[in-house]
Parts: C-alpha cells; structure tokens; sequence
C-alpha cells in the first residue's frame, strides 16, 4: 500500500432542509441530524457496511453506492487539478452509519455526495488543491444544483447560485431551533420536480422574491414575531404544485400556518418543517394529527467535518 495515502478518514455530515418556502433552489439549512461516514485506505478491494437508514439495501451496492461513486470521482479531480496521475487507491472499506431519512425531503443524498468529497480530500496526499469553493463544484455537478450540498458543506444559512464561475454560496450565521415533521412515506426528488411548471406568473415569481428578502432578514435578525415569520415563509413557486405528490403533508402545512406556526415543506418533501419549539407543537396536538415523527433540531453550524483527521 503506498504511503501517499491517508489511512482512514470519519466524517460527519448534517441533515439539510432546502428552500424554507420562498427560497427556491437558493436557500438551505444544515441541521442537528447526521450521518457518519468513515472510510478507509486498505491493500485491496470493497468493501462496504451500512447500519441505520437504507442498511440492508445499501450495503449491497458496492462500487454502485452513492459515496463510493463520489469518493471515485473527488479522487479523479484532485489528481486533474494537482496535476499528480496518482489514480485511485489500493482498496477502500466504507463503513455509513445513516441517522438522516431518506428520500424525505432531508438532504440524504447531498450529505452522501458531501461525506464522498470531504473524505476524499482528506484523504488523498494533495486533496488540499480540492478547497471549499472547489468541493461545492464539484458537489453540485453531481447533485445538479447546490441548496442542499451547500449548507452541507458550510454549516448555517446558505444562499447558493449558480454562474458562469459554477456554483457558489454565501454563509450566514443562524441560531434558530426548528421541529421536523418526518411522515413514513417517501417521495422521489425527481417525482416532486416534474411536478412543477415550466414558467409561472409574474406576480408570484414578484412575490417570492420579496418573502425570500423577508425570510433572510427575519432569521439573520433574531426577529421572533411569528406573524412575520409566517408573511416570510409564503411560497407560490413550489409547494402548491408539488401538494397532490404529498397531500398529507401540504395539509399539515395548511394547518399548522392556521394555527400561528410558519411551516413549510422541507427540500422536495414529504418532510414538513416549521420555526418553532416542540412545547408549541404539542401546545397544538390535534392540528398536528398523528402520523408523523416530530423531532426538534437546532441549526448546525459546521456542516460536514472530518474527525479525527486523516492519519
């Protein structure tokens, strides 16, 4: 085994929540929910084990699992960027333990794709060429656009684009808690996208942008007032196309903005997020209903990071 390499690698990378209603393709939250990947530099072969979320699928995948995909992939682009021709490694032991629901609206595949890269770079003996505004690049290439991978990556509030450049982002500092609404149904992001129209009116695209304005300065500002918050997170861009894909969920949303609470469909959905405290959410059981995990998280304010670091 040649001595370039890093020998092992542990990542941990935070669940996300795109677009908090008017923010579409642009906004995006790291929260308190994470994966840990570790991968390992061995003398030969595959070897891959999951535990949790899409264990016993998953672990069957070998060089068809999502993170071997990127690790392949991150390893190939530091060598084209380092100008090294060093190729892949010997052998490589993958072991996921996936705490983030999958196909749920909560950035499972983007934190797959970043724990790929993050572990690549540390791993390979000139994975500091593949920086942070490289990695983002090369992370949205792969998930074909940057509001989960984003926030993944940087931790806090993102506001990601896309340019002539590629991709990039912005990092926002944000305290906020926020309670997840997580149903046992599943929807496909691709599902939920071809849902959507190919042009909308003016006055909605008009009315987006102001609540998108709004919704930053609400939560960059510590403004609590949940009547803000609420004229804040109003969409017309996404969630009423996408509501017959899910309708459970676009009702709980329904029903918890009735009841005061700013509630939006998390990424693609199903998963509905709201600004709020789990007492509030119990204060209101019957809206709720029953039928869904409700859990309270913070915002995460690292996004994916490596520890220990590779050795």
């Amino acid at each position: 085994m040649s001595r370039a390499w890093g020998r092992r690698a542990s990542v941990r990378v935070p669940a996300t929540s795109a677009n908090l209603g008017p923010g579409f393709d642009a906004l995006g939250l790291a929260l308190t929910l994470h994966d840990e990947v570790t991968v390992e530099i061995t003398e030969g072969g595959l070897v891959v084990e999951v535990d949790g979320e899409g264990a016993r699928e998953l672990s069957r995948r070998g060089e068809r699992h999502l993170i071997v995909r990127v690790l392949r992939r991150a390893f190939e682009r530091i060598d084209e960027l380092a100008g090294s021709g060093l190729g892949q490694p010997p052998g490589l032991r993958l072991s996921c333990v996936n705490r983030i629901p999958h196909s749920r609206g909560l950035g499972s595949s983007s934190a797959a794709i970043v724990a790929g890269i993050v572990a690549a770079r540390a791993l390979h003996p000139h994975g500091g060429v593949l920086d942070d505004a490289a990695a983002l690049a090369l992370a949205t290439e792969i998930e074909g656009h940057p509001d989960n991978v984003a926030p993944c990556l940087y931790g806090g509030l993102t506001i990601a684009w896309s340019g002539p450049e590629g991709a990039r982002a912005v990092r926002l500092d944000l305290d906020r808690r926020v309670v997840v609404f997580v149903p046992d149904r599943t929807l496909a992001t691709e599902r939920a996208r071809g849902l959507l129209p190919q042009t909308v009116p003016h006055a909605d695209a008009a009315a987006n942008a102001g609540r998108a304005a709004l919704l930053i300065a609400a939560l960059t500002q510590g403004w609590d007032d949940p009547r803000v918050l609420l004229a804040a997170t109003e969409d017309r861009l996404h969630q009423g196309y996408r509501a017959p894909a899910m309708p459970e969920s676009a009702e709980l949303v329904d029903r918890l903005r009735a009841a005061g609470i700013p509630a939006v469909i998390s990424g693609a959905g199903p998963t509905v997020l709201a600004f709020t405290t789990l007492s509030r959410v119990d204060s209101i059981r019957p809206e709720v209903g029953n039928g869904w995990l409700k859990r309270p998280l913070n915002v995460d304010p690292h996004g994916a990071c490596v520890d220990p670091p590779a050795s």
